[in-house]
């Protein structure tokens, strides 16, 4: 099984498609969270909000390693065409929602498709490209999320406001739509036709497995505590699920989650690099635009553009990762990814209060180097590992571990960032505490009504500027992680692939 050689020409309009595929995933969070005003007043809902970015979160991340095994057994194309068609079909449904429940529930049918898009479009990538080659077009790649970082809230907020929030899912179509076109006329494959035993029982525990799980983390310390019967008898489920797995997948003839994939070194810690690089990517991206408007005084478009920063330096590094992997090995330049991680997140601890915007804008653009280094190394290592029957599951089990990170990032930073905010309003002196709000949910309306320069606004800037470096703590003990696991990986992983 294999992608048959095509002239350089058809491999870049594949490319565009590829991209244009990538746009879809990547523009979506951004493009609805800036139409939420004008989704709520129209649908009303506003306490299960919330649950429109939770599900697709959910769906996408429990599908991507089920579409990665479906790639290897059944070709990329019909997989990838498959997916792109569940995520417009979810759009267009999006769009006509005519309640909050009702787009909670064709969100998670758009989840369903980026599953497929996050766990093709990558291997696809792989078949194409040599090794030599796969780190400029990973750079390519990624820049689709930095220009997603862009135009997604440009666009969100100009349909919002001048036309209707519908045509932030409508909008998906025409991109959709050209990109199946230059997909499904160009690409060709030339897979092996033979019967195959779809692992259903292992895909159903999988799905509810890890569905349990991400829902646990989502739901921990906010819905409830972390410590209430709720939270508990969840991950207790959770662990006796996995544990139920384990037992079906062993057995299973061809398994989604294939045990050789955790018991080789090699791929196993590329796989925990990714929870790590998921986890410590969630930190800025809840939590930075908040301290820009909050503790610095930026405007909302001022504090998204720092934070898109870092989708800057994630390419750059990511295209220039290919000579140092080439030069040194996928290991150790995924190694000095970890470092410039934690040198980024250290750095932000040691800024001053106010911090510079030239300085954060460094930080995070350092903070992205950081990811880039450590992201397409990996991936690429362990894609040239295996054989191509095998890199649908290799890299669809790297993203769906990236995803899982971020989940378990969301949950942990909320918790420090929480218990950062409500420790200090508790402690808050006399003189100020009458003008504090009760709730930490209130603490920004707050900022915006108390009188700018007074003590109240002093404290709560303070506060605000405090719960973030807890976050960036948080931050910096996953990154010191991410570097042990890389430590501890063969320093120089298989070659197996044919290219």
């Amino acid at each position: 099984m294999t992608t048959l050689p095509m002239s350089e020409s058809r491999r870049r309009w594949i490319l565009a498609g590829l991209m244009a595929t990538m746009m879809l995933a990547a523009m979506d969070i951004t493009i609805v969270a800036t139409a939420v005003p004008q989704i709520v007043a129209d649908l009303g809902g506003f306490s299960l909000f919330t649950w429109v970015f939770s599900i697709y979160l959910l769906t996408q991340t429990v599908t991507i390693p089920i579409y990665g095994k479906l790639a290897d057994l059944h070709g990329r194309k019909p997989v990838l065409i498959g997916g792109v068609l569940i995520f417009l079909a979810g759009s267009a449904a999006c769009a006509f929602a005519w309640n909050m429940v009702a787009l909670i529930v064709f969100r998670g049918l758009q989840g369903l498709g980026a599953g497929s898009i996050m766990a093709t479009v990558n291997t696809l990538a792989a078949d194409l490209y040599t090794l030599r080659e796969r780190a400029r077009i990973q750079g390519w790649l990624s820049s689709v999320w930095a220009v997603s970082a862009i135009v997604g809230p440009t666009l969100g907020g100009t349909f919002a406001e001048y036309v209707s929030w519908h045509w932030i899912f409508l909008v998906n179509l025409p991109v959709g739509a050209a990109a199946i076109a230059l997909i499904g006329t160009l690409l060709h494959e030339q897979v092996e036709r033979q019967s195959h035993r779809l692992d259903l029982a292992g895909s159903a525990l999988v799905l509810l497995t890890v569905g349990l799980l991400i829902f646990g983390f989502m739901q921990g310390g906010r819905v409830w505590p972390w410590l209430s019967p709720a939270s508990l008898a969840i991950f207790a489920a959770a662990v006796a699920l996995t544990i139920v797995t384990l037992l079906v997948e062993r057995r299973a003839a061809e398994p989604i989650m294939p045990g050789w994939l955790w018991r080789d070194r090699a791929l196993a810690g590329s796989c925990l690099a990714m929870v790590g690089l998921g986890g410590a990517l969630m930190g800025p991206n809840a939590y930075l635009p908040t301290y820009g408007q909050a503790v610095i005084g930026l405007g909302a478009v001022a504090a998204g553009l720092v934070l898109a920063s870092m989708s800057f330096g994630w390419p750059t590094a990511s295209a220039y990762s290919g000579r140092l992997y080439l030069r040194i090995g996928f290991r150790n330049t995924g190694l000095i990814g970890a470092i410039v991680l934690v040198c980024a997140t250290s750095g932000f601890l040691l800024l001053p209060e106010p911090a510079p915007v030239w300085a954060l804008v460094l930080d995070q653009a350092m903070l992205g180097a950081g990811f880039g280094l450590i992201s397409t190394p990996l991936l690429v290592g362990a894609q040239n590992a295996v054989g191509w029957s095998q890199r649908g599951v290799v890299t669809g089990g790297n993203i769906f571990s990236r995803y899982l990170g971020q989940s378990i990032g969301a949950a942990l930073y909320g918790a420090l960032f929480n218990a950062g905010i409500a420790g200090r309003l508790a402690q808050a002196p006399a003189a100020v505490q009458e003008h504090l709000p009760g709730s930490i949910n209130d603490v920004i309306e707050a900022l915006n009504t108390v009188e700018a320069g007074s003590a109240a606004a002093s404290y709560l800037r303070r506060t605000v500027a405090l719960a973030t470096q807890q976050v960036y703590l948080g931050i910096l003990v996953i990154a010191l992680l991410t570097l042990l696991v890389i430590v501890c990986m063969p320093r120089s992983m298989p070659s197996l692939s044919s290219d």
